[in-house]
């Protein structure tokens, strides 16, 4: 797992801060992220990896700044949208996983068993050669996460992972996620998603208004918001 740290970070829009963090520290195994739409949370988990740079201010993963060494932060720190299709690039899930193996490096050689390894983590073998534009939307998330966990990062960032999935999809998304070895920040509206992680932010008009368990969070969040 990888230690995040916030430091007196800003991030300004159109002359209007929207998001303010003076200062955090990420570094639990299972870390939620609420707040209402427009609070701030993706805003929060793109600055992880670099997909938003600070206006002033930095973020550090493992001590390597985000803004100053992107690539190297985005070899511990993997992305899994909300909507998978916006990551998975080829139309066969084995030749998918692979693209973004070969674009760190994987050997030829070794990436028909790296690819098989993660797949049969989150048990989803049978999906190697089916096509991925055919998969369903529970499907599609997996694949989407077996292709990040195919590059061995160290933290997983996660936006909205169970956004449109029936109950079935989202009972498999939840279990793969308390499962993890990774580090997992997610950023969700599904709050029993995340009852049983070890830390809960929530945030409100882009502060922290909240950083507590989630059993202590949930109650008090879902009476202030409702």
């Amino acid at each position: 797992m990888s230690v995040v740290r916030f430091e007196q970070v800003v991030v300004e829009r159109e002359g209007r801060i929207s998001l303010r963090i003076p200062d955090l520290v990420l570094e639990e195994r299972h870390i939620a992220i609420a707040g209402l739409n427009g609070s701030g949370k993706s805003t929060l988990l793109r600055l992880i990896n670099g997909l938003v740079l600070p206006s002033s201010g930095r973020v550090t993963v493992d001590g390597i700044d985000v803004a100053r060494e992107p690539r190297a932060v985005r070899r511990r720190v993997g992305f899994i949208f909300q909507n998978p299709d916006n990551q998975i690039v080829y139309p066969i899930v084995s030749e998918d996983i692979q693209f973004g193996l070969k674009n760190i490096g994987v050997p030829k050689a070794e990436l028909p068993l790296v690819t098989a390894q993660a797949l049969k983590r989150l048990g989803i073998e049978h999906l190697a050669e089916r096509q991925s534009h055919l998969l369903s939307g529970g499907e599609k998330q997996l694949v989407a996460l077996a292709a990040v966990l195919a590059m061995a990062p160290s933290t997983i960032l996660f936006d909205e992972p169970t956004s449109g999935l029936d109950l079935r999809n989202r009972n498999r998304v939840r279990a793969v996620l308390m499962g993890l070895d990774e580090q997992a920040i997610v950023a969700t509206h599904d709050l029993r998603l995340v009852e049983s992680f070890d830390r809960m932010l929530v945030l409100d008009g882009g502060e922290i208004v909240m950083d507590d368990t989630p059993v202590a969070a949930i109650g008090r969040y879902e009476a202030h918001y409702a």
